[in-house]
C-alpha cells in the first residue's frame, strides 16, 4: 500500500498552537515525540553533567588519597630510620654507663688503679683522691698520684690505666729524674661515675630554685 506523502504533509499546513487540541493525529504525535526527545535529551544532559561532577570529585579525592599515602609512606620510612638511630644511641649510652661506675664501685676502681702501678713494679709515693665534682649527668673524681720507677714501666702503667674497663684519664703529666737515676711521674688521674638518684634529685631541685629566682 503506497503512502500519500502530500496527504501527510497537508496535515501540517495551517496549524497554530492555539488550536493544538484540534490538530490531526499525526501532527500531535509528532509534537509529543519531539517533546519526549527534548525531555530525554535534557534529562540525559543533566544526569551526565551531575555524574561528570561526581567523577571529577572522585578523581580529586583519589589524587588526595594518593598524596596522603605517599606522605604516610615517607613518614613510616623516616620512623624506621629514627627508631634505628634511637637504638644506636641507646646502645651507645648503655656502653658509656658500663664504663661509669656507681658510687659504691669507686673504691674498687681506686684499688684497680693502685694495682696497675704495683703490677708494673712502681712505687706509689702519693695517692690522694680529691674532692668530687658534680657535673650535669656524672661526677668527676681527681686523684693526685706520684709514682716512681723505670721509664718503660711508667709507660706500661699509663697504658694499663687507659685499658681499664672504667674511664680513667691521666692529666697534668710531669716526668722528673730522681737522684738515684730513676723517674718520678706526677699526674692527676681523673675517674668518673654516674650520679645516684639522690644526687640527681638534688640537682633538679637546685635548677628549679635557680629558675624560680630568675622570675
Amino acid at each position: 500500500m503506497a503512502i500519500d506523502t502530500r496527504q501527510l504533509l497537508s496535515q501540517f499546513q495551517g496549524l497554530t498552537f492555539d488550536g493544538i487540541g484540534s490538530w490531526p493525529l499525526l501532527p500531535r504525535l509528532a509534537v509529543w515525540m519531539m517533546v519526549i526527545v527534548v525531555c530525554a535529551a535534557a534529562g540525559y544532559f543533566l544526569l551526565w553533567s551531575h555524574q561528570s561532577e561526581e567523577l571529577d570529585q572522585l578523581r580529586a579525592e583519589e589524587l588526595t588519597l594518593k598524596d596522603q599515602y605517599r606522605a604516610k609512606l615517607q613518614q613510616a620510612i623516616n620512623l624506621d630510620e629514627l627508631r634505628r638511630q634511637k637504638e644506636l644511641v641507646s646502645q651507645y649510652v648503655l656502653t658509656l654507663e658500663k664504663q661509669l661506675p656507681s658510687k659504691a664501685e669507686m673504691d674498687a676502681l681506686l684499688s684497680d688503679i693502685n694495682q696497675a702501678g704495683i703490677g708494673r713494679g712502681l712505687q706509689f709515693e702519693l695517692f690522694r683522691p680529691g674532692q668530687t665534682s658534680l657535673k650535669d649527668y656524672y661526677a668527676e673524681l681527681p686523684i693526685s698520684v706520684r709514682v716512681s720507677g723505670r721509664y718503660h714501666d711508667l709507660g706500661a702503667f699509663a697504658g694499663d690505666i687507659a685499658n681499664l674497663p672504667r674511664i680513667v684519664t691521666l692529666n697534668n703529666l710531669n716526668l722528673a729524674t730522681q737522684r738515684d737515676g730513676g723517674l718520678a711521674l706526677d699526674a692527676t688521674a681523673k675517674t668518673y661515675r654516674y650520679l645516684d638518684e639522690e644526687e640527681l634529685a638534688a640537682q633538679r631541685s637546685a635548677r628549679q630554685q635557680a629558675q624560680a629566682a630568675k622570675k
